[in-house]
């Protein structure tokens, strides 16, 4: 006999601006055979009379969720706007769900409004949830003729992305402001990201269309040293492509970065693919802290942990991949050799003589490849120009 519990409770109904009226039969009936509605104050005021009670989803939103839980077992639809996982509630839902237990009932997203309204391609368009996520989330496509859609938490929200972009060099792109979608408030216009309005109605989402002098962030590993704030710790840019290319991220993997120095290797690891995460531990407290603001800076979520490795190694999630960045030694190479599983990738770079005889009898006992390179680059010599050679470099990549 099935557990009833196991049976689909919950029933996810996106609605659109004009509310249940432009529901389809499916979402129409969930309604009426509905004993709760859960939904923000702005959805369950686009509803019909209807006979279920009718419950406000909290703030902070973490909250709501625990409260759906104890409905468990009854017959509950909760309301999201448009398409639930289009940038919607759905995907926090699946936190509590497995997949026996909801359906869902989804209408026309905001988003696919808002590209019909614009003629610009989703497939092409980057679309982001800034509506609970910093606005440098942009910076990796702030470039001349790059386009994104993105879903704001109110009017304000918008002024101050208009200032954001301003203060990154692009004042001059253009912001098409798309507002209650759908419905009869809805209202479209473009305006300049230093010229923002503050008439604007929330729900809201905007079309940017960048453009301006600012800085542009490369889409290669190796970007330029200038956008990572640091004391001198820092691998270099050339290096910094090498030790990419050699730690090899894939898809939703995740990294170690030990001796983060300005967190560059992590951020750029970051920087390869959304799917990846990273954590970096440096023992130093003010670097720790700089980490942290290269990271919010560049749009990525690195985890920064303060301590020593490999005492602050412990506890934290296992990676696929580890860089060793500074402070390698023979007892942190025997700690992860003995406590992290097989087929963890492990890329280690050497500066000192010390370093490198110490990857070099590792290589030897371990295998893997170990590499050295010399970087020069090209410097004044009096009146003409001569090589002015960088540490060579000596580097390690290995497969547990």
């Amino acid at each position: 006999m099935s557990d009833p519990v196991r049976k689909p409770w919950l029933t996810i109904v996106g609605l659109g601006e004009d509310g249940a009226y432009g529901l389809p039969p499916a979402s129409l009936k969930a309604l009426g055979a509905a004993e709760i509605i859960m939904g923000a104050k702005r959805h369950l005021g686009l509803l019909p009379e209807v006979r279920a009670e009718l419950v406000e989803w909290p703030v902070p939103y973490a909250d709501g969720l625990s409260m759906l839980e104890g409905f468990r077992g009854q017959e509950v639809v909760v309301l999201a706007s448009g398409d639930p996982f289009w940038h919607g509630a759905g995907g926090s839902l699946l936190d509590i769900l497995d997949q026996e237990e909801y359906k869902t009932l989804p209408a026309v997203g905001s988003l696919s409004l808002a590209a019909a309204k614009l003629g610009w391609a989703l497939e092409k368009t980057p679309c982001l949830g800034l509506h609970a996520a910093p606005f440098s989330r942009l910076r990796a496509l702030t470039a001349n003729g790059q386009r994104a859609f993105c879903t704001m938490r109110d009017g304000a929200a918008v002024k101050e992305l208009g200032l954001w972009l301003d203060g990154a060099g692009f004042g001059g792109s253009e912001l098409h402001v798309l507002e209650a979608l759908g419905g009869p408030r809805e209202r479209v216009r473009a305006v300049r990201a230093i010229n923002v309005p503050e008439d604007i109605q929330h729900p809201v989402l905007v079309g940017i269309a960048f453009k301006g002098d600012g800085d542009v962030l490369p889409l290669a590993s190796g970007r330029p040293d200038g956008f990572f704030a640091n004391d001198g710790q820092l691998t270099k840019r050339p290096v910094r492509a090498l030790t990419l290319s050699a730690l090899a991220p894939k898809f939703g993997e995740h990294l170690w970065d030990i001796g983060g120095g300005s967190g560059s290797i992590g951020i750029e690891w970051l920087l390869s693919h959304p799917s990846l995460t990273a954590t970096a531990v440096e023992i130093n407290g003010e670097r720790a802290a700089r980490i942290a603001e290269n990271a919010m800076d560049l749009g990525v979520d690195l985890s920064v942990v303060t301590g020593a490795a490999p005492q602050a190694l412990e506890g934290l999630q296992h990676p696929d991949a580890v860089f060793i960045g500074g402070g390698i030694s023979a007892d942190m190479l025997e700690w992860l050799w003995n406590t992290l599983p097989a087929g963890v990738r492990l890329v280690a770079n050497g500066v000192t003589l010390e370093a490198e005889m110490l990857l070099s009898k590792w290589q030897a006992e371990k295998g893997g490849m170990l590499m050295r390179f010399e970087i020069s680059t090209c410097k004044p010599l009096g009146q003409k120009r001569g090589w002015k050679a960088h540490y060579p470099i000596v580097q390690w990549s290995v497969t547990l």
